[in-house]
């Protein structure tokens, strides 16, 4: 479970800095970039523990 949510993490914030390069765009997503970096630090904090 621990790396299914490490995982998550890191493609939370890969599809978050790859949006903000405009690299991938997705115009639902656009202004969510803030809160997906926040979930997968979450995220990354919850799998460590």
């Amino acid at each position: 479970m621990r790396s299914l949510l490490r995982v998550a993490a890191v493609l939370l914030v890969l599809l978050a800095v790859l949006m903000e390069l405009d690299i991938v765009i997705i115009p639902a997503l656009a202004g969510m970039k803030f809160w997906m970096v926040v979930i997968g630090f979450c995220l990354m904090l919850v799998s460590t523990r």
